[in-house]
């Protein structure tokens, strides 16, 4: 993918996950599925005959559910026999654009910190205003290339 088309995908993704927060999308403390049955007033007998399970399973779907160990296949099953619709997003934390800026920075610190010592040896460190003007065209510069340098050691 070029660095446009990633561009673009990321943008893309950001604007499709902007009206989901982490808040909205926390898992109650007994989870989803339970969560649903209890507010839909459904036992747990009821759930597993829709299902197409035994009582005994739904409480280790949903036991499973709150340790992780769940699959998504079981979530998708247990939300359809509920008249519901499963889904499955990974939500970052801040926009994809900040994150990929976040590692441009890190990634600059990394070469900056090398280049400073390496100066100061040499009895030439640069001021802390020089330092800063250096870290963004740094990150300036990683963010204009390819994204697949951010992640890697080249």
């Amino acid at each position: 993918m070029s660095p446009d088309q990633t561009l673009l995908a990321r943008k893309n993704i950001d604007r499709r996950l902007s009206s989901l927060n982490r808040e909205s999308l926390a898992m109650p403390p007994f989870g989803w599925v339970r969560a649903i049955r209890e507010a839909l007033g459904m036992t747990p007998q009821k759930l597993g005959e829709r299902m197409g399970v035994s009582r005994p399973r739904v409480n280790t779907i949903e036991k499973a559910e709150v340790s992780g160990a769940t699959t998504i296949k079981t979530m998708r099953e247990a939300a359809e026999a509920m008249g519901c619709t499963f889904v499955y997003a990974i939500v970052p934390t801040t926009t994809l654009d900040e994150l990929v800026r976040q590692q441009a920075a890190r990634k600059a610190d990394a070469e900056l910190a090398r280049l400073h010592h390496t100066m100061r040896l040499e009895n030439q460190a640069l001021t802390k205003p020089d330092l800063e003007m250096e870290r963004e065209r740094l990150i300036a510069e990683l963010l204009t290339g390819s994204p697949r340098r951010l992640w890697g050691d080249e």
